[in-house]
């Protein structure tokens, strides 16, 4: 999506994945730089939440509201046909996220309850926007997506009571998870399958991967019966059953989408390898149900693997067609991609393998921060509008629709 003509702002306030997706990458990683020397005792937070608690929420409704919030301003106005929200109401959106940042932050100074007002007016205030315009748009197929981020602002809120009510989050960590789980099932299952027939249809014809139909939607309300379960009752025996039963179909589901035909473009392989930690998110967790593993295994498969490296391969690509680039990876984009699978799999192993949890922690936040750090420095210039060639990303001189 260009620029429409008539704005004269700053080109970082023209769509709504320039700043999200820039301040978000850039969040995503000093929160982890910060977070290590906390977790071993080396730094002292000056947050009201714990350590854990500062992280998982600095993750959960830090990062990830910024870039779904990125994702929904750009995409919606593809929708609804209206104009995206730019300038001074953007700012103003960007402006309540950082200080929800600063407010958790820096929480220990202040009564619990101004962290919380402050910290979830953003969500507010972005569901609140997005389904004006879907509405105004008469787009109402896209609205249900407006709701689970609503599930999502009241899981922000629930986080913040728990912690003032019990000291610290349980309950509103895993409504959280499950709203993102649902988001990717719904957006990702969406957008994997089309850009991949797109891009075979051009340069690889034969098999195409099955269109979003009766079975994805059956997928998508069995996952969210399983992760209801899981946020009431995640240790019975029902749950995990519940929740083995849709990783596999999952696992059908991605099979269904021709992944292994695109091995030739790493935008699109890199969707296919972010899906396929969402159903092996929930047999890690159907596993940590029965008592097999620890539950905080199957919640990093989820967060690290399926959010950090699908959300990474949207905004990458996002970034490259509406401002104009190749769709295609850079070295660049490739060394960001690898980071995050490096940051997954041995975040994920961390908890299988405690013999050697310390070096691969290590290891999980040396390579999310290289992801993401590397995002801001290869793309920042093109999200910022400057007129530099970010890390050997070319121009192709026109902008290609993506979302």
């Amino acid at each position: 999506m260009a620029i429409p003509r008539n704005y004269q702002g700053l080109t970082v306030l023209g769509n709504g994945f320039r700043p999200f997706f820039l301040l978000g990458a850039m969040q995503a990683a000093l929160a982890i730089l910060v977070w290590l020397p906390a977790y071993y005792g080396e730094l002292t937070l000056s947050s009201a939440f714990t350590p854990r608690d500062w992280h998982v929420h600095e993750m959960l409704y830090g990062y990830l509201p910024a870039i779904v919030t990125g994702f929904l301003f750009t995409a919606i106005p593809n929708w609804t046909g209206r104009l995206p929200i730019r300038g001074l109401p953007l700012l103003t959106l960007v402006t309540v996220w950082l200080a929800g940042r600063i407010a958790v932050t820096l929480s220990a100074f202040a009564p619990w309850w101004a962290a919380l007002l402050i910290d979830a007016s953003f969500l507010l205030l972005v569901v609140l926007a997005a389904a004006r315009e879907i509405v105004a748009g008469r787009n109402w197929r896209n609205l249900p997506v407006v709701a689970v981020v609503g599930v999502l602002c009241a899981g922000n809120i629930a986080f913040h009571l728990e912690v003032h009510l019990r000291g610290s989050a349980d309950d509103a960590i895993r409504v959280g998870v499950a709203v993102i789980v649902l988001l990717l099932a719904l957006i990702g299952g969406r957008i994997t399958p089309s850009f991949t027939r797109n891009w075979l249809v051009k340069h690889n014809p034969g098999r195409l991967p099955a269109p979003f139909g009766r079975f994805d939607m059956a997928v998508v309300v069995i996952s969210a019966l399983s992760l209801l379960g899981w946020i009431v009752v995640p240790d019975s025996a029902a749950t995990g059953l519940a929740l083995a039963a849709a990783g596999m179909l999952h696992a059908v589901r991605l099979a269904r989408w021709a992944g292994d035909r695109t091995l030739r473009e790493r935008l699109l392989v890199i969707l296919h390898v972010g899906y396929a930690f969402v159903p092996l998110g929930f047999l890690i967790n159907a596993a940590a149900s029965f008592g097999w593993v620890l539950p905080s295994a199957g919640l990093h498969a989820w967060m690290v693997g399926a959010a950090g490296i699908m959300t990474l391969a949207v905004m990458t690509r996002a970034t490259l067609g509406h401002t104009g680039q190749a769709l295609t990876a850079s070295v660049a984009t490739q060394v960001i991609y690898l980071g995050i699978i490096v940051a997954a799999v041995t975040r994920v192993c961390a908890v299988l393998v405690p013999a050697h949890a310390g070096a691969l922690l290590h290891v999980a936040a040396f390579a999310w921060i290289i992801a993401f750090s590397g995002f801001a420095l290869a793309f920042g210039p093109l999200l910022l509008g400057l007129r530099l060639r970010a890390l050997a990303i070319r121009s192709t001189g026109a902008a290609q629709p993506v979302l």
